[in-house]
C-alpha cells in the first residue's frame, strides 16, 4: 500500500491522506480521514470519483475512519481491462483486505451501492452495516439493451473528455441548481478520470445479491418523480427478500440524494449508525 499527503484539492481537511492499494489486475487509489473512530468505506456512483463523498466524509470524519475509494475506471485507480472480467464487489473485497480494515460499515451510491451489496452478499460477516443510497435494482439486460447502453456510455465519456472542467461545472450547476457549491469541483474533475469502459454490466438478478446480506443494512430512497431509481414498491420487494434491510425514503431528492437533500440524508444516516 502507497500512502501519500493529500495535495488537497476538494477536500476540505489537510490531515486526510491519499494513496493506492494493489488489486487483482491493477489498483485502487483512495483518500481517508483517518482517526480513531470505526472504517467508513463509501464506494461512489458511476462517472463520479472518491472525493466526490468529501462533504458527507467531513461531516462523519470525527466519529469514523472514512475511507473513499476510487472505483476501477475511475478517479486515479486502474483503468478496465478488456480481457478480464471487472467484479467490483470483489474489487471492494480486496481493498478492505489491503487496507487492514475489521468489519468496516460499507456505503455506496448508485453502481457503488450495488458494488457494496455485492460485497456484502459474498462476504458474510465482514461488514458491520451496510448503507444503500439508490442502488440500480435493475433485471439483468438483453444483449443488444446492453450493447445500447455501453454505447451511449462511451459518447457520455467522450463528450466529458471534449470539455472543461469549468464547463462541466457550468453544465452541472444549470442541470442541479441544489446542489451545494461544494459538491461540484470533485464531480467535475471526476468527469474526465473516467474509462469509457467503467459500465458495470449485471448479468445476476440484484434479488440475489440483497438477499445474501447478513448484516443490518439501510436502503435511503429518493422520489421517482425526481429521478430516484428505487420506487416504493422495489424498497417493498428488497425488504421482503431480506428482513435485515430497513428503507428511508428521502424527500426532494433524486438519485443524487445527499446532493439534492444533504440535511435529512444525514440525519438517517447518523440515526442508523448509532
Amino acid at each position: 500500500m502507497v500512502v501519500r499527503p493529500d495535495p488537497g484539492a476538494g477536500a476540505p481537511k489537510a490531515s486526510w491522506r491519499s494513496g493506492t492499494v494493489e488489486i487483482s489486475g491493477g489498483r485502487l487509489a483512495f483518500h481517508r480521514t483517518g482517526g480513531s473512530g470505526p472504517a467508513l468505506l463509501l464506494s461512489h456512483g458511476l462517472t463520479d470519483n472518491g472525493l466526490c463523498w468529501f462533504r458527507l466524509a467531513a461531516a462523519l470524519a470525527s466519529d469514523f475512519d472514512v475511507i473513499m475509494l476510487d472505483a476501477r475506471g475511475h478517479g486515479e485507480s486502474s483503468r478496465i481491462r478488456s480481457e478480464a472480467a471487472h467484479d467490483p464487489g470483489l474489487d471492494i473485497a480486496e481493498a478492505i483486505d489491503q487496507l487492514g480494515l475489521i468489519n468496516p460499515v460499507v456505503m455506496g451510491h448508485s453502481v457503488g451501492a450495488r458494488a457494496t451489496a455485492d460485497f456484502a452478499s459474498a462476504h458474510p460477516g465482514r461488514v458491520s452495516k451496510v448503507i444503500l443510497e439508490d442502488p440500480p435494482l435493475l433485471p439483468p439486460a438483453r444483449p443488444a439493451s446492453a450493447e445500447a447502453r455501453r454505447a451511449r456510455f462511451r459518447d457520455q465519456v467522450l463528450a466529458f473528455s471534449a470539455m472543461s472542467e469549468a464547463e462541466i461545472i457550468a453544465m452541472g450547476k444549470a442541470a442541479s441548481p441544489s446542489w451545494h457549491d461544494d459538491d461540484f469541483p470533485a464531480w467535475a474533475a471526476a468527469k474526465k478520470q473516467v474509462d469509457p469502459a467503467a459500465l458495470p454490466a449485471y448479468d445476476a438478478p440484484w434479488q440475489d445479491a440483497i438477499a445474501g446480506i447478513t448484516a443490518p443494512t439501510l436502503l435511503i430512497c429518493g422520489e421517482v418523480d425526481r429521478g430516484a431509481l428505487v420506487s416504493p414498491s422495489l424498497a417493498m420487494e428488497a425488504k421482503a427478500v431480506n428482513p435485515n434491510i430497513r428503507s428511508v425514503e428521502i424527500r426532494h431528492a433524486g438519485h443524487n440524494i445527499r446532493r439534492e437533500n444533504f440535511t435529512d440524508y444525514l440525519s438517517a444516516v447518523r440515526a442508523f449508525l448509532r
